[in-house]
């Protein structure tokens, strides 16, 4: 047994990791990115980590792959500049069939044991994710994948997917078609990816019509000193928070919101995780706060975004309120905020929201905000390939942005994940599960 949550080192079978292309020849040419896409705030890896109690083999693996990769042809190209000088430039894909990144190695732990302390990300499981040696973001091929066997049978599977080319609905529909190619190999996929994203273009010239609070930085004042909540949070020693919220301590969040109001779980969940991060940084009162969260607008758009298109096509709404409002408030304050945010996503503030970041000098605001990203409801804790569900499912780190991610074996339940300065973690907890932690009927809480 592990005698702490640190994860023994990982034996890779091969020096260096293979390179995985597509086992059919594709396409060569470069993809436009839409200004969703390329946004300096989505310049990163998605990292997901999946246990399974079953490995599967890792030829099967590898050659699936290369058969998706024929699908998905531009996941196995190369990020460049348009302009060939730099990172801040405008990113195309080089769909240049060099290939996907491809690691496989052997770790002396069991599932059991994984699961035992998977409540959390520590820095430890960086090591189930080869770290590819790059000078820049772009250098870092957009697929990096390693799957690591385990002492009982198992196997964790990492992958690393660019976020300037999927976001969560891209992402699950691409790995969902991954585990197609093996469970149905005789099948055609059951959503073709759609590559172009000239959907999403912006006018000419850019029609900036609408107000984008989430682009416009905020500087907060007090006696004449600025304070920035996210350089504040970036110089501490943060701490991973985790916490598994039942349908039952759902709905009693939701009764805490008076007057009483009709809202779904995210609202409720969000207004209350934004309202608990502000009550524990103690804040002055006449700051104001804002929360961006992800708001998938495929359908919201005219025409709406076809199906099978894996970019990003989510964007971040934003609400503002002062420190004083949220926290002497209940729920109502919050989810009445959120509520407006996204009703205001309508096709035209969308397209303005592009045509805005046609300006690379714009930046998403995070100096007095909170960030919320929806992984709950894409699907992708039901990844199978072949060998059964996952027993975990969740982000390979955690960092200060707040993930609302799926819970396996429970559809209804979400997890927040978020880290937070050491110096709060306590009162964070405290706020989070205050009140809601007490067993009803003989239900157990579900916060760890």
């Amino acid at each position: 047994m592990l005698r702490s949550e640190e994860l023994p080192d990982c034996f890779y079978y091969q020096n260096k990791p293979t390179l995985i292309t597509p086992n059919t020849s594709t396409p060569n040419h470069s993809l436009y990115l839409s200004n969703l896409d390329d946004q300096k705030f989505l310049r990163f890896s998605i990292k997901y980590l999946y246990l399974f109690e079953k490995a599967v083999a890792i030829d099967i693996l590898k050659y699936s792959l290369s058969k998706v990769l024929v699908d998905y042809y531009p996941l196995a190209g190369r990020l460049r500049p348009c302009g060939g000088a730099g990172d801040d430039d405008k990113l195309v894909v080089d769909c240049n069939g060099e290939g996907a990144v491809f690691a496989e190695g052997f770790m002396d732990i069991s599932c059991e044991e994984f699961l035992q302390i998977s409540r959390k990300p520590n820095r430890s499981w960086r090591k189930l994710l080869y770290r590819v040696e790059a000078h820049s973001f772009i250098e870092i091929p957009p697929l990096v994948v390693q799957v690591t066997n385990l002492r009982c049978g198992g196997m964790i599977l990492c992958t690393a997917i660019n976020h300037c080319m999927c976001d969560g609905i891209g992402t699950s529909q691409f790995l969902h078609a991954w585990a197609h190619v093996i469970t149905k190999p005789t099948l055609n996929l059951p959503i073709l990816p759609l590559h172009s994203r000239h959907v999403l273009k912006p006018r000419d010239p850019p029609q900036v019509t609408h107000t984008h609070l989430g682009y416009t930085k905020t500087t907060i004042k007090d006696n004449n000193i600025h304070v920035d909540i996210n350089q504040y949070l970036q110089s501490q020693p943060l701490v991973p928070t985790s916490f598994t919220f039942t349908s039952a301590h759902i709905l009693r969040l939701k009764r805490r919101c008076i007057p009483s109001l009709k809202c779904t779980t995210f609202e409720a969940l969000a207004s209350h995780t934004w309202r608990s991060w502000v009550r524990s940084l103690d804040l002055s009162t006449t700051f104001k706060v804002k929360l961006l969260f992800s708001v998938n607008v495929r359908k919201k758009l005219i025409p709406e975004i076809p199906q099978g298109y894996y970019g990003n096509g989510f964007v971040l709404a934003c609400t503002e309120t002062a420190v004083k409002d949220l926290v002497t408030s209940n729920l109502h304050h919050g989810i009445k905020l959120i509520q407006q945010a996204k009703s205001s996503l309508t096709d035209g503030h969308v397209r303005s929201m592009i045509d805005l970041l046609e300006d690379k000098n714009v930046k998403t605001d995070i100096c007095s905000s909170l960030v919320i990203s929806q992984w709950a409801k894409l699907g992708l804790e039901d990844l199978d390939f072949g060998q059964g569900k996952p027993l975990h499912m969740g982000p390979l780190t955690s960092d200060i942005y707040c993930l609302f991610l799926p819970v396996v074996g429970n559809f209804d339940a979400v997890k927040v994940q978020v880290s937070v300065p050491e110096c709060v973690v306590e009162k964070f907890e405290y706020y989070m599960m205050d009140g809601l932690e007490e067993e009803e009927n003989g239900e157990q809480n579900g916060f760890i």
